[in-house]
């Protein structure tokens, strides 16, 4: 990994935060009057240059703008965030929503899988080491621009049923970092294989509850609002490995 200047980091962490936001590349006009940065457009179009060729920015197709790659936004997430846990009281509801079904692990992964979607707005996906794969909330992604393409959607839909395809993803993740200590796992568009797929972000976590072990976690834009879906992923799989012990 390449190290960063403070500026060039600085300036990353703007546009990955304004790209979450928008859904569109960011120009440099947009970094001089809406962020703080005490440089003029021109450096901060030389340090976008320079992050282009770094691999963490790339051009937008249609604009002079730029996005995050999903290296770019890997760095975000694990380096510059600022994640917002959940409060108190929303941890008591999440919990108070499953805890009847915890003697019925079948339907304990699918209340979760349905109030992790609904939380976060995304596609929930819950995988067991049977094989089984859960899933709830694909219309949630209709909302989200990326997904206004229909081959984007098709695949996305396609592949819901599709347990080889969760578990054989999920298991390269785990060849490329076997060590990970990782708060979450993210697979960031090239990561998921398929070209209709660059548009999207895979956020998930491993749980262990008694005899049952898998991956719980979401499907949406590659710029999902990571900031809140990370601690609410990793959150949703702390309370499998413990409320069914």
């Amino acid at each position: 990994m390449s190290d960063l200047t403070q500026r060039q980091i600085k300036i990353l962490k703007c546009i990955a935060e304004e790209f979450i936001e928008t859904a569109a590349p960011v120009g440099s006009e947009t970094l001089e009057k809406k962020y703080s940065l005490g440089i003029s457009s021109a450096t901060i179009r030389n340090e976008m240059m320079a992050l282009t060729q770094l691999g963490f920015l790339k051009k937008g197709h249609l604009s002079a703008g730029r996005a995050p790659t999903s290296m770019g936004l890997k760095y975000y997430v694990r380096n510059l965030m600022t994640p917002k846990n959940l409060s108190v009281s929303d941890e008591i509801g999440a919990k108070e929503k499953v805890w009847e079904f915890r003697n019925e692990f079948d339907r304990l992964l699918r209340e979760t899988t349905k109030e992790l979607a609904q939380r976060t707005r995304s596609m929930a996906i819950a995988t067991t080491d049977h094989g089984t794969v859960y899933s709830y909330g694909a219309s949630n992604l209709l909302e989200e621009p990326e997904f206004f393409n229909i081959d984007v959607t098709k695949t996305v839909l396609s592949l819901i049923d599709n347990a080889n395809f969760w578990f054989e993803i999920i298991n390269k993740a785990g060849d490329l970092n076997p060590e990970s200590s990782e708060i979450v796992h993210l697979l960031i568009g090239e990561d998921l294989g398929l070209e209709h797929l660059e548009p999207c972000g895979f956020v998930y976590q491993n749980y262990e509850a008694g005899p049952h072990r898998g991956i719980v976690g979401i499907v949406g834009p590659a710029r999902c609002h990571y900031p809140y879906v990370v601690p609410v992923v990793d959150y949703f799989a702390e309370l499998l490995s413990t409320i069914s012990r």
